[in-house]
């Protein structure tokens, strides 16, 4: 057996223990290839050697520092992908031309030896994962394949031992790459029932709204929050120890006005002056009987009684009793126990396009596992400030079934129309891009 430098068969084995022995002993994966591109050409008698591993190149004889757009690396690269689409780098063998394009083999006549062989390295899974382009002159014999065959497998388990990598399947990434983005986007066009999350209160339907009847203090509160009442039933009473006074007042001034128009009445037969006084006597009579009908109709309105059967709906007795209110204070809400609806407040930068009658669904802070359904009815025209200072938009929905107790709080979710997955996720992120950059 002959190669290029060694002819004697005790060289070439003695040649042969002493690559391996310097795979064996190097102590990083680029000292491992410099040796595999250059410490081999004494052996191969080869012009130039590279080595690539998952398709790149790491080491050319030669060559301390690779230029990944030299044009021998960029033409040995091609070349090499190209025999991996055809399924050519599973073993020793010499190139054949014909399995390359026309650029390729073009590149080839002008940068690299006319004879060239790709030795493979596999792991021990028996995959691919590099190997070496190895050029010269001279052509190959299968002798030489023989020799390097077994080298090629003591230097791949070299390379592993120091760099393991995964093997190399040539195209299948980008395939992968495109195939995971595929999936990707068809996932986000996949189309799902927009929403929006808003507190919610339950609230009486068609209640009936007790305002304060005149501006006084409240002095007694005779009914619980959510007791039932009945109609007619005392709800609370004023102070009326001013009214009371008041109407005493007006009915003297009524007793004495009236005395003053029996005397002229009687005067007036024999004296012209008292006959003329009689008018203005009358119409003092009538003022004094106005302004006592109108302390008298007060101190009815002290006493506050329900105008309808249901519960009373408030927050606290303790905060109404003793209370100062002005005329139109509303106090309480008589309501049907059984007629509630929800109230949702929904924050103006959640809105959305909402279907007529669209979907809401309550879970209730007592109850959060527990879902009640509901019918949107009712979007307010106009946004409004909520109690905790911010603007939201006022929803009403119909329960579908029975619904929950008046005054419980939860969170309401509204459901929209269907859109792309993508709108869904992005749809906020993308309001606060174009809020910030004026798009």
């Amino acid at each position: 057996m002959k190669t290029a430098t060694a002819t004697g068969p005790e060289q070439v084995f003695a040649r042969l223990l002493q690559l391996e022995r310097l795979a064996r002993q190097a102590e990083t994966s680029e000292k491992l290839g410099w040796s595999m591109v250059n410490d081999s050409q004494s052996l191969f008698g080869f012009r130039h050697a590279a080595l690539l591993i998952n398709g790149r190149v790491q080491a050319l004889t030669g060559v301390s520092v690779i230029d990944p757009h030299a044009p021998f690396v960029a033409f040995t690269e091609r070349a090499v992908r190209q025999l991996a689409a055809k399924d050519k780098v599973a073993q020793a063998t010499m190139v054949d031309a014909s399995l390359l394009d026309d650029d390729t083999r073009q590149a080839w006549q002008s940068l690299s030896a006319a004879q060239a062989v790709w030795l493979p390295l596999k792991n021990r899974k028996d995959e691919v994962f590099g190997g070496l382009w190895i050029a010269r002159d001279a052509p190959w014999q299968e002798s030489e394949l023989l020799l390097a065959v077994p080298l090629a497998e003591n230097w791949a388990h070299a390379w592993q031992a120091l760099a393991p990598r995964r093997p190399w399947r040539s195209g299948r990434r980008k395939s992968k790459l495109i195939i995971a983005a595929v999936a990707l986007l068809a996932i986000l066009l996949i189309p799902v029932r927009q929403s929006v999350l808003a507190p919610a209160e339950v609230v009486p339907l068609g209640g009936l709204v007790v305002t304060a009847p005149l501006d006084g203090v409240i002095a007694q509160l005779n009914v619980r929050p959510n007791q039932p009442v009945h109609k007619g039933d005392l709800l609370l009473r004023f102070d009326n120890t001013v009214l009371k006074a008041q109407t005493e007042v007006a009915e003297r001034a009524l007793g004495v006005a009236e005395a003053e128009l029996r005397t002229s009445a009687q005067r007036a037969f024999g004296d012209a002056e008292s006959k003329a006084k009689l008018d203005l006597l009358a119409a003092q009579v009538e003022q004094k009987r106005a302004e006592l009908a109108w302390s008298q109709d007060l101190l009815t309105r002290s006493e506050v009684r329900a105008g309808r059967d249901g519960i009373a709906v408030f927050a606290d007795a303790d905060q109404l009793r003793g209370k100062p209110v002005s005329t139109g204070v509303r106090l309480m809400e008589l309501a049907d126990p059984q007629q509630a609806e929800l109230k949702i407040e929904l924050d103006v930068g959640d809105a959305i396009n909402f279907p007529d009658k669209a979907d809401v669904a309550l879970f209730l802070d007592s109850d959060p596992l527990q879902r009640h359904d509901a019918r949107l009815e009712r979007i307010a025209y106009e946004s409004a400030l909520t109690p905790q200072g911010s603007l939201a938009w006022r929803l009403d929905a119909r329960f579908a079934d029975n619904a929950p107790r008046i005054g419980l709080r939860g969170t309401a979710k509204i459901y929209g129309e269907r859109v792309p997955l993508a709108l869904y996720l992005l749809r906020k992120p993308l309001a606060a891009l174009r809020k910030a950059v004026g798009i």
